[in-house]
């Protein structure tokens, strides 16, 4: 869908439509257990669900690209696209699954659980908030040279959230989820893996870029979005929207 209102509004700029072809081919694997913690959804499944978007996006993310891409015939690097999943998503996977191996046999699984993962915790918010700043830095002079960019990749971007949120709340309710499971569904199926993005953008065109620019105005609309839909959930759960189940419970009628 994210590819069609590329198309549909972004017709001729071929930079603007990479940049919400790779917005949209790469699902969520960080922020949405950020999400998922506010709006006190069920955070195993949420694990679970990052866990196997970790996995897609491995093995499906250049191959997706490059199909839609190449739809338009847009010219891409293929070898780079692939370079760039392999250095932003490979490499810190490995990383992770070898440090925890080291540290749960060095210091016991109780010491990861109870001690290294609250300290990770903590700096990855702090580290998150810096990369935040650090892009919007970065990309503040192509940000500023393009308003009208800014405005027209805006358009579908928004449109896209909208569309997605909807059918995501409508499925959730038809199938009968319960709210813990139901927000982590729809913020999941609502939100992308905006640094990939980015960083496969800059790694593809260069950091002044037009598809950095439209990576980057993702990841502006993304945040707030995300959070509106943080209150959106916990509002609708109040109301009865969703079948009770833990988390936050409807209020009584009176």
């Amino acid at each position: 869908m994210t590819a069609f209102l590329a198309y549909s509004f972004l017709g001729g700029r071929d930079q603007l439509i990479v940049s919400l072809i790779l917005l949209g081919s790469s699902p969520c694997t960080a922020m949405v257990l950020v999400w998922g913690d506010l709006a006190e959804g069920n955070q195993e499944q949420n694990v679970i669900n990052t866990s196997l978007n970790t996995v897609t996006i491995m093995f499906l993310f250049a191959p997706m690209v490059a199909f839609l891409t190449g739809i338009r015939n847009i010219p891409m690097d293929r070898w780079a696209l692939l370079a760039s999943v392999f250095v932003f998503i490979g490499i810190p996977m490995i990383l992770g699954y070898l440090s925890k191996r080291y540290l749960v046999g060095s210091k016991g699984e109780e010491w990861f659980q109870e001690v290294y993962r609250p300290l990770v915790g903590r700096v990855s918010i702090v580290a998150l908030l810096t990369t935040l700043i650090v892009l919007f830095s970065l990309n503040g002079e192509v940000l500023i040279q393009n308003p009208g960019e800014m405005v027209l990749v805006s358009i579908p971007l928004i449109l896209g959230f909208v569309i997605v949120v909807g059918v995501n709340l409508a499925i959730t309710r038809l199938i009968g989820l319960a709210y813990p499971e139901a927000i982590i569904s729809v913020i999941i199926g609502s939100s992308s893996h905006f640094e990939i993005a980015i960083a496969t953008a800059i790694s593809l065109y260069g950091l002044g870029s037009l598809a950095a620019l439209g990576t980057t105005m993702g990841l502006f609309w993304e945040v707030p979005i995300m959070l509106g839909l943080v209150y959106l959930g916990k509002r609708l759960n109040v109301r009865g929207f969703w079948k009770a189940g833990g988390g936050l419970k409807p209020q009584a009628k009176r």
